[in-house]
């Protein structure tokens, strides 16, 4: 009998959008590959650029926040694995899960870690450092949130091997609790790549919706001008999923600062251009838009925000350069971008990078063999993960309380309508 698995998504999957939606049609990959029948389920509504899933062999399901009807529904699914897209999700449905279904493996995919990321954004806007939040940056009420999430939880997977570190180190994290599970992409061979002397001009491309992408984007508005100048005849191409009116109105085509809304196919654009520009100053996780510009063979400029969980902790060279200073992000373009010889010992870093971090068949089967074996043990596993148990007592059910009150208090103001109308 076929094995089913059930991934509760934030929202439906838009892998042309964001990296978080490539990440978890990889997964559903994995889980079919793994011999898992896979249901996605989500509280949202699909998107325009939504993945169609049933395409790819899904059974799709809407269910509804605060309502004992996903109890039902995941009751008769019975799956054996449940994976959470984000701590929202988990804190939403994960009490459910457990009470619902225990015998199911629960697995929070953290995507990237939000309690970093915003304790970045938070610095960034301060003019704290980043790279370094202060314990009143990190250790936020967000990052205890996620954390309860990470011990209710049987596995989390982490997309970086320095958020990986930071779980370990600052916060504590059991190492029996975490896995890390980068992206998952086939190797790369660099006899496809476009040459050097058919790529013209740079490119950025990123959700705007997400707040790390619009600051870049504002950011190399203040830079472009001094690139421009060394390099009048080049252009900078900024793409990127659902750009709002402000973004738009930035396009000045007398500049070379192009802003050109969605991009038809992300790996075209950027294998097309010479260089691609991600001076990230905040941020978290693996940043799609440059892991896909190795892809292509397109050497990059990026801060060390950007660069991280892609050099090993250091010991790969990154493909590129990595810059933090206004002067130096504008040097760095400026040299890859007119010195065929620096570009070329860039572009010879991608395939190395790339294939040593995010080889799909490797990947793959390290994480079956690490849920194979909690499996195996899931008893024991649970057993030894006493702040998980103390998270699921009533005391600290926060969550799940606010959630059945909502429900009832719904159900009560429908009985009041329906009484009202007769």
């Amino acid at each position: 009998m076929a094995k089913t698995v059930l991934i509760v998504g934030y929202v439906w999957p838009e892998p042309r959008s964001s990296a978080a939606g490539t990440r978890i049609v990889q997964l559903i990959r994995w889980a079919q590959s793994a011999g898992y029948t896979v249901t996605f389920a989500s509280a949202s509504e699909p998107g325009e650029a939504a993945e169609d899933l049933t395409a790819l062999a899904v059974e799709c399901h809407s269910v509804r926040l605060n309502c004992s009807s996903f109890d039902d529904f995941v009751r008769e699914l019975a799956p054996e694995l449940v994976i959470f897209d984000r701590f929202i999700c988990e804190e939403q449905f994960g009490w459910r899960v457990a009470s619902a279904c225990p015998q199911a493996l629960r697995v929070l995919d953290s995507e990237d870690l939000h309690c970093l990321r915003d304790a970045r954004e938070r610095a960034h806007k301060a003019g704290r450092p980043v790279l370094t939040p202060v314990d009143d940056d990190l250790f936020s009420d967000m990052a205890q949130r996620e954390l309860a999430s990470i011990y209710r939880c049987d596995i989390t997977l982490v997309i970086s091997d320095a958020e990986l570190a930071i779980l370990r180190q600052e916060f504590n994290v059991p190492a029996a609790l975490l896995h890390h599970c980068p992206f998952m992409f086939e190797p790369i061979d660099p006899a496809h790549w476009t040459p050097l002397t058919e790529r013209q001009h740079f490119v950025f491309i990123g959700n705007y919706r997400h707040a790390p992408n619009w600051d870049a984007v504002r950011y190399l508005r203040e830079l472009w001008p001094a690139i421009r100048q060394q390099l009048p005849e080049a252009e900078l191409h900024l793409y990127g999923a659902y750009p709002p009116k402000k973004a738009m109105q930035l396009d000045n085509p007398a500049l070379g600062f192009r802003v050109l809304g969605w991009a038809p196919n992300a790996y075209t654009v950027l294998a097309q251009a010479r260089v691609c520009l991600a001076p990230l100053r905040f941020g978290a996780g693996i940043k799609g838009k440059l892991a896909e510009a190795m892809a292509c063979g397109t050497p990059s400029v990026t801060t060390a925000i950007g660069a991280e969980g892609m050099t090993a902790m250091g010991r790969l060279a990154w493909p590129g350069k990595v810059a933090e200073s206004d002067a130096d992000v504008i040097k760095a373009a400026v040299d890859l971008y007119e010195q065929p010889d620096c570009w070329r010992t860039a572009q010879s870093h991608c395939a190395p990078v790339f294939n040593a971090l995010f080889d799909r068949a490797r990947v793959e089967q390290a994480l079956s063999e690490r849920l194979a074996q909690i499996q195996h043990n899931l008893k024991a596993h649970r057993l030894r993960n006493i702040t998980g148990a103390l998270l699921q007592q009533q005391h600290y059910r926060s969550t799940e309380f606010m959630s059945r009150w909502i429900e009832v208090k719904t159900r009560l103001k429908a009985l009041e309508d329906a009484e009202s109308d007769a």
